[in-house]
């Protein structure tokens, strides 16, 4: 990601960001809510609205800045979104296999399993409104397991994960770093920040900080939390 400038209603959310994220690692991009974490993933995945008003971005040596959505997902790049969507009328067992490249219903369920969700209870469950937040978080995590990408944005919801579930989320996420896949982590909790190797924060648009994610964390926790300015 090179000088990557973003504005969306007159407003600068984005200010000459720089980034290198190697290929394997788990990184982390930390943050107050609002900071401009959110707006970084959806710039880096080509969704509308998001395209920079400067700067470019590299994926495996290729310019993608301003390639569709779509053209990225062919890439093997994806995004958790935030807020889950719902789709109504779809069952989880579609929605898992749809990313698949070799549909296969046993790595289906083993990536209902990876997010502690029971496969038998909930294959034939719609993802729609009858599932928790929560649950289809869980789902579409499920689902970005079985596609494989080879760079995974996620984007931590406010709540539905707890710990325990994202520690076996994330045992999965490293059993990915042998085969070369990439995540992106986006967080406003420490906690969760710490599972990157690497990490950058990001404060009202600017890069604050960047190195190991301890680093950054010890940071974040001393110097930006106690200020008004963060809270």
């Amino acid at each position: 990601i090179q000088d990557l400038t973003l504005k969306r209603g007159g407003r600068t959310i984005l200010r000459k960001i720089n980034l290198t994220i190697r290929a394997g690692e788990i990184y982390g991009i930390l943050g107050p809510n609002g900071a401009g974490k959110s707006s970084l993933a959806y710039a880096i995945m080509g969704c509308n609205d998001y395209q920079p008003d400067e700067g470019k971005i590299i994926f495996k040596g290729q310019e993608i800045t301003n390639l569709p959505i779509w053209r990225r997902a062919k890439l093997k790049i994806t995004l958790a979104w935030q807020e889950p969507a719902r789709f109504e009328g779809v069952t989880a067992e579609d929605y898992l296999l749809l990313g698949m490249e070799e549909k296969n219903r046993v790595e289906a369920e083993e990536a209902l399993q990876k997010v502690l969700l029971e496969p038998k209870e909930y294959l034939k469950r719609k993802v729609d409104k009858t599932l928790s937040g929560g649950e289809r978080k869980r789902i579409e995590l499920a689902a970005i397991f079985a596609m494989r990408p080879q760079l995974a944005i996620l984007d931590e919801p406010d709540s539905g994960i707890d710990i325990l579930a994202l520690d076996r989320i994330i045992g999965f996420i490293r059993e990915l770093r042998e085969k070369e896949k990439t995540v992106i982590l986006i967080t406003h909790r420490a906690e969760i920040a710490r599972i990157a190797e690497r990490a950058v924060l990001i404060g009202e648009g600017y890069l604050v900080k960047e190195g190991s994610s301890q680093d950054v964390v010890e940071y974040y926790e001393n110097r930006c939390l106690p200020c008004p300015k963060f809270r």
